[in-house]
């Protein structure tokens, strides 16, 4: 069983895109019970009084242009139990590879990861939150995926 948890700023764009493309890809290639797949945030921002808001508009259509839905979806935040209970943290960029690091008590075991690491880049998966550009978040985010799943 692969436990993969990805991790953005709000867990309203780029971590729900990647769980829901991840568990998409899986299930096209009949390997939906070797999975757990789940998404976080590392800030607050996106949660109020315990209520996570749903995905952000934008980044829920960008997933239905593609067949994907993300329905029921709310944002939570990552928590420092999370480190034992999943194989990979896959974070979006390099600040949120800082904030997971410091929530999660450190990377004694090296599972926290940036995405596009899988693709061989060090860059970042851009906030389309500031881009406003989610079809090439998109993209990026389905390449990351697409080489994990191969990896895996």
């Amino acid at each position: 069983m692969h436990k993969i948890m990805f991790v953005c700023h709000g867990n309203i764009c780029r971590s729900p895109m990647a769980e829901f493309i991840l568990k998409d890809l899986v299930k096209k290639c009949g390997r939906e019970n070797e999975f757990i797949i789940s998404s976080s945030a590392t800030s607050t921002e996106e949660i109020w009084q315990g209520v996570g808001n749903p995905v952000y508009p934008p980044a829920k259509r960008e997933l239905l242009k593609h067949g994907i839905t993300c329905d029921g979806k709310r944002a939570v935040q990552l928590k420092a139990q999370d480190y034992e209970n999943y194989d990979l943290l896959i974070c979006m960029d390099s600040a949120n590879v800082r904030n997971a690091t410091r929530i999660l008590n450190g990377d004694k075991k090296c599972k926290i990861k940036k995405l596009l690491s899988f693709v061989g880049s060090e860059a970042d998966v851009a906030d389309p939150w500031f881009t406003n550009d989610f079809e090439t978040t998109y993209s990026d985010i389905y390449a990351g995926c697409s080489s994990l799943l191969k990896a895996l």
